[in-house]
């Protein structure tokens, strides 16, 4: 197989436009049979992944520039760039988003390298319901918030601690053994450096899914036995509020890791769920709540991604293809019932 660089450049213009293809098809929302689609032509070659990855840095700092508009969206993201550039091509645009990124670097750097010295209190990140937030933190690292989440974040002279106060967060840590970075949710505390993981708070059941690089996890207590190491596509879930629960970790395949991080792209992917368990996580993210009139629906089986603000979409999808009558006895409720 050829190497990126080996490449040529109508190769690469071609990855890169079917890359963009699949942005758009996933943003619209994609059938069972194109995520299988779609899965394939990730896991074919390499190059296909790393042009996904780049496009959709690109469009994050892009999404960053927009202009900010509180009224307009269900929670505000306090990280956007303003005033407005205007700028009259693609090329232009990168740059700037490159000069941005490469200022920041060296930003991010200069502060490192300073004394250290412990913060009077902790930094708060939250979301809203329907929410999402990117923070790029002073050492480089990246925290990203589901909906309805929130951490507090404390760095002192030794160490970089992260508390997960509720709902669900993406860490991409910066690599820095000396000071190692410490995420405590519930009972249990993750120790990493220079990785990328993901810690879910539930009521009952804490989840850690590692992506890259390798976490420790522990329980509260030194429990003999709860202590687990993760790799790579690994995931433990445990019940949280039971100490004496031993850690269990499994092996996580590729197509499942992507659908547990479609939230990170604002999507909501679903693999033959049953119809309830897929209107509770469109109501995790919208104003607007969908209820079941008839108890048969809830077994409903449901395949395909939409993004998670498109629940008018998923609705007009249930209404056509699902054979579901659809209600709206409120502006902010919809009902759906079985067709008689």
């Amino acid at each position: 197989m050829k190497t990126p660089d080996q490449a040529s450049p109508s190769e690469n213009e071609a990855i890169e436009a079917t890359a963009a293809a699949w942005l758009a098809e996933r943003e619209e929302g994609l059938s069972k049979s194109q995520l299988d689609e779609f899965a394939r032509w990730h896991e074919a070659d390499p190059r296909h992944a790393a042009a996904l990855a780049r496009l959709e840095e690109a469009r994050a700092l892009l999404g960053q520039l927009r202009e900010y508009r509180p009224t307009a969206q269900i929670h505000p993201d306090h990280d956007l760039l303003k005033p407005q550039r205007v700028v009259t091509s693609y090329r232009p645009v990168m740059a700037g988003v490159g000069l941005l990124a490469a200022g920041l670097a060296v930003a991010a750097s200069w502060w490192w390298a300073q004394p250290v010295t412990p913060l009077t209190g902790p930094q708060q990140y939250a979301t809203a319901t329907g929410g999402y937030r990117r923070m790029a933190l002073a050492d480089g690292s990246v925290i990203e918030l589901n909906s309805d989440s929130e951490v507090q974040v404390a760095y002192a002279i030794g160490e970089r601690r992260v508390y997960l106060r509720k709902g669900e967060a993406y860490f991409n840590v910066a690599k820095n053994p000396a000071r190692p970075f410490w995420v405590e949710a519930g009972s249990i505390k993750v120790r990493a450096v220079g990785t990328a993981f993901s810690v879910r708070l539930g009521s009952a059941e804490i989840e850690v899914l590692v992506t890259t690089g390798k976490v420790e996890v522990g329980q509260e207590g030194d429990v003999p036995g709860a202590r687990a190491i993760l790799e790579a596509s690994q995931r433990l879930i445990i019940a949280w509020q039971n100490p004496m629960d031993v850690p269990v970790v499994e092996k996580i395949e590729p197509a499942l890791l992507h659908t547990a991080f479609a939230w990170r792209d604002r999507l909501l992917v679903f693999s033959d769920q049953p119809l309830s368990e897929v209107i509770a996580q469109f109501n995790q993210h919208s104003r607007v709540q969908l209820e079941l009139a008839d108890e048969e629906l809830a077994l409903k089986t449901v395949g395909g991604s939409w993004s998670a603000s498109n629940l008018e979409g998923f609705v007009g999808w249930l209404a056509g293809d699902g054979g579901i009558i659809v209600e709206r006895p409120e502006s902010d409720l919809i009902v759906l019932r079985k067709v008689p």
